[in-house]
């Protein structure tokens, strides 16, 4: 298969996380869980969010995409990964591995917009609250998730773009658990200079952008909930915030480390690791972070079992 007529290589061999026969069993099973838990628990989060008429709310609006997208970029990862542990070398056409990278980065990128979202969400309900059905009306909402979506979709793009425009003609062994940019840049013939800085401005902008949204919202949020005399109130405004701020601290600290400390900084072990972190156990963490943090859905989830069982 050539990709537009740039491409000798036909397929990329997907090396994995280790050789070794026994760490392969053991991860097998690890990681089967994590997914397993990943897939359970985010499905959940969806479906109680839909039937629940109490969480029909901007905030858990936002949360039912936020597992969406977990279920998505963790499905993107590890069934190929999980491949790689029963057998040594995954074989993957270019078009597949380009579909792999487009779908991690998709996902992931959006993930940015709608954690940025959702804290906007929390400020204008913690600083505004007499504004907030105006400025968190049904329409801007579908905005905003749109708009987070298609902000994915085009860093999507822009990395695939890149990879697309370069020839391989050499080795087709990633040294990766998926096909991730760094490890398939490393395999091209072509003069990167360029292309490698792409992406990275691109990635980089989101961040920065997204952070910031982040940052303002909550100093604005924290200088609000220091004005509240009674530390009961306090406690009430600042708990709403909690599960947010705990998603927000574990997925931006491994994005930060893969892709704005400076690569030689750190082994291709440690990215490998980080990777995983990232797109793996993170979407795994993120229902069980709201649904044991919050009020609001274990209050739910209880009424939700009550029903059930009765």
């Amino acid at each position: 298969m050539e990709v537009g007529n740039h491409t000798s290589v036909t397929q990329f061999i997907i090396l994995g996380l280790t050789e070794d026969p026994t760490l392969s069993v053991i991860f097998f099973v690890m990681f089967l869980g994590i997914y397993a838990v990943t897939l359970l628990g985010n499905i959940s989060i969806i479906v109680l969010i839909r039937s629940s008429p109490q969480l029909h709310t901007p905030m858990y609006l936002f949360l039912c995409h936020l597992a969406f997208v977990d279920v998505w970029l963790s499905s993107s990862v590890t069934p190929v990964m999980l491949m790689g542990f029963l057998r040594e070398g995954i074989s993957l056409p270019v078009a597949g591995c380009m579909a792999q990278l487009w779908s991690v980065v998709k996902f992931g990128s959006t993930e940015c917009f709608l954690l940025a979202a959702m804290a906007y969400d929390r400020y204008v309900a913690i600083c505004s609250p007499l504004l907030y059905s105006s400025h968190m009306s049904p329409r801007i909402c579908s905005h905003l998730v749109g708009m987070s979506y298609l902000g994915g979709c085009v860093n999507a793009w822009t990395f695939t773009g890149c990879l697309l425009s370069l020839s391989f003609c050499g080795p087709n062994q990633v040294g990766h658990f998926f096909c991730d940019f760094s490890p398939l840049l490393k395999l091209s013939c072509s003069d990167i200079s360029i292309i490698e800085i792409i992406p990275s401005v691109s990635s980089g902008s989101i961040i920065v952008v997204t952070m910031f949204v982040i940052s303002v919202s909550y100093i604005c949020i924290l200088i609000t909930i220091l004005k509240i005399r009674s530390a009961e109130g306090r406690h009430k405004a600042f708990s709403t915030c909690t599960s947010h701020l705990t998603a927000v601290t574990l997925f931006y600290g491994t994005v930060t480390f893969i892709y704005v400390l400076p690569k030689s900084s750190y082994s291709p072990e440690q990215n490998r690791v980080t990777s995983v972190f990232s797109t793996v156990v993170i979407p795994m963490l993120n229902p069980l972070i709201y649904s044991l943090r919050n009020r609001d859905v274990k209050e739910a989830m209880r009424k939700a079992a009550v029903s059930i069982y009765s």
